[in-house]
């Protein structure tokens, strides 16, 4: 008796059990939900089956012999019990395992799921071949050489021109003193694809004697630069051969028989010097961004009225945000345009600290890094060890294309130029030079996809230099830079869930798009084949 009424609590236990579990599975599973009300249809019959057969039982048997069937039921008990924990764990066995493929088949909840399960779209995305690349490349993107050099020998003569006039307007014992003019970037490493050309230029200034710059790296020991500001620096403004504490003959009575070395005798010492003159953040020693982009601002204005004379066209700003973003317009309409960007040598190699990068530069006394010079300097010496015609190049301006073109039909995300040309240094210097060969152009402009692809899904891009050691030694590197670690520069990807979205958004529609608009961009003849001396430009 108590073994069978133990059996029918076992079964309906598992029933309701089984039951109240399957009410959270999804309603458009319907052929999981048919299954799963047979076996509870099966359960409760065998639920009834056995109360038929229990009241059954309880009638037959004879109380004369109602011990020995107690002693029967104690050892049909451990048969029944250890059935239905057997047919218990199945049940349950089997639930897990399907709200596990359940939750696979479903979509992702979480942002880092929403992005990994649809990556590999590079995989899949179908290029054109080599030859319509080829094609599309020197008849819709490739820019003249001649039309690269006269760019250049204008906007660097008249930039010398303007830093010269520049220099005679400042005060060279109290203001600013500004060097000669660099070029860098796209323009330089002859890969620029947009139209109007631009060039970049940086301007390094020093501060006037008896000052000078010291430098607070985040790689170094002891630094207090915030862990979010990753690749940047302070610079304070310093006395010369001074701590940054003052000169000790301002902070005590030396009596009148001492002199000391740095003033002259009827210089009346400060114990503490403005730094207001000197550009900096309020209050601090230290220089400050929106101050020398200010300084610059009018200081180019002063320049430019002193020599517009000279000139026939008119000069503007183009951005007030960015002071050296100019813009230079002939009577005849044509424009040209040009960036003059002040910035600040790291002692005496060919590593700069610039004041305006990009919108997203951190703040007031934080400069960014630039190591361009040593980009350019890496990107001649691969070179040379590359096959006649390589495709590196080539590769870079075609994905720099599709990406100028899907940023004007989604609008800018955390993708930009400098991300796609820090890919193809990576994959230079990690693929042997006779994978560059001009007929690789389709196999390599994959792996540029696909590492970028990559990069994003895990939200990992290295900078090219800063911590590589792959980089050789010829490059000439700081040495502070080459011991750092790596530098993420998709770390404001990881601090912003929403630009990454958009990023990874963008990213995938570009892949999606380029074989459409590659073709849209070639014009095609009967043969399939765009001629040579084609002479689109975009």
């Amino acid at each position: 008796m108590q073994g069978g009424i133990f059996r029918v609590c076992v079964v309906v236990a598992a029933a309701l059990f089984f039951q109240k579990e399957n009410t959270t599975l999804p309603e458009q599973e319907d052929d999981i939900i048919l299954q799963m009300k047979d076996h509870e249809e099966k359960l409760q019959s065998e639920m009834i089956r056995l109360e038929q057969e229990v009241s059954k039982q309880d009638l037959e048997v004879p109380k004369a012999v109602e011990e020995e069937e107690e002693e029967e039921d104690n050892q049909g008990l451990d048969l029944w019990s250890t059935l239905s924990l057997i047919i218990f764990l199945m049940i349950e066995i089997w639930r897990q395992d399907f709200q596990d493929g359940s939750a696979q088949d479903s979509a992702p909840n979480s942002e880092e799921e929403d992005y990994l399960v649809i990556g590999n779209i590079s995989q899949k995305t179908t290029l054109p071949d080599k030859v319509v690349l080829a094609s599309f490349h020197d008849n819709c993107i490739r820019i003249s050489g001649n039309d690269f050099w006269k760019m250049r020998e204008f906007v660097e003569g008249f930039a010398d021109d303007l830093l010269e006039a520049l220099r005679s307007v400042c005060n060279r014992d109290a203001d600013m003193e500004v060097e000669d003019c660099i070029g860098v970037g796209s323009m330089y490493e002859n890969w620029r694809v947009n139209k109007p050309l631009l060039c970049d230029l940086i301007v390094p200034f020093a501060p006037p004697e008896p000052y000078c710059f010291q430098f607070q790296l985040w790689c170094c020991s002891g630094n207090d630069v915030p862990p979010d500001r990753q690749g940047c620096g302070r610079i304070k403004v310093v006395k010369a051969n001074e701590d940054g504490s003052g000169c000790l003959c301002g902070k005590s009575n030396l009596g009148e028989d001492m002199l000391c070395l740095l003033h002259s005798k009827n210089e009346t010492p400060r114990a503490t010097d403005t730094t207001e003159d000197l550009l900096c953040s309020k209050n601090t020693p230290y220089l400050a961004k929106d101050q020398v982009m200010k300084w610059f601002q009018i200081s180019i204005t002063k320049a430019w009225n002193r020599i517009s004379h000279k000139y026939d066209f008119e000069l503007t700003f183009r951005n007030l945000d960015s002071p050296g973003a100019l813009k230079v317009k002939f009577r005849s309409g044509k424009v040209i345009i040009f960036n003059i960007t002040p910035v600040v040598q790291f002692e005496d190699t060919d590593a700069y600290f610039v004041s305006s990068f990009n919108s997203s530069s951190p703040p007031d006394v934080y400069w960014s890094l630039s190591l361009a010079v040593y980009e350019k300097n890496l990107l001649k010496s691969l070179a040379k060890k590359l096959p006649d015609n390589p495709c590196h190049l080539s590769c870079l301006q075609i994905v720099s294309f599709l990406h100028r073109k899907q940023s004007s039909l989604t609008g800018k995300s955390g993708l930009t130029n400098y991300h796609l040309k820090t890919a193809l240094l990576h994959l230079l210097l990690s693929k042997a030079p006779s994978e560059w060969h001009p007929e690789h152009l389709e196999k390599r402009l994959r792996d540029i996809f696909q590492f970028l692809e990559k990069s994003l899904q895990e939200k990992k891009l290295y900078h090219a230099l800063i911590g590589n050691k792959q980089v050789s030694k010829d490059i000439l590197i700081p040495a502070q830079f080459q011991a750092s670690e790596p530098l993420n520069l998709f770390r404001p990807l990881v601090l912003q869930g929403e630009l990454y979205a958009k990023t990874v958004e963008s990213f995938h529609e570009m892949l999606r798009n380029a074989p459409v608009l590659i073709q849209e961009y070639t014009t095609h003849f009967p043969n399939g084949l765009v001629p040579a001396s084609s002479n689109t430009r975009v």
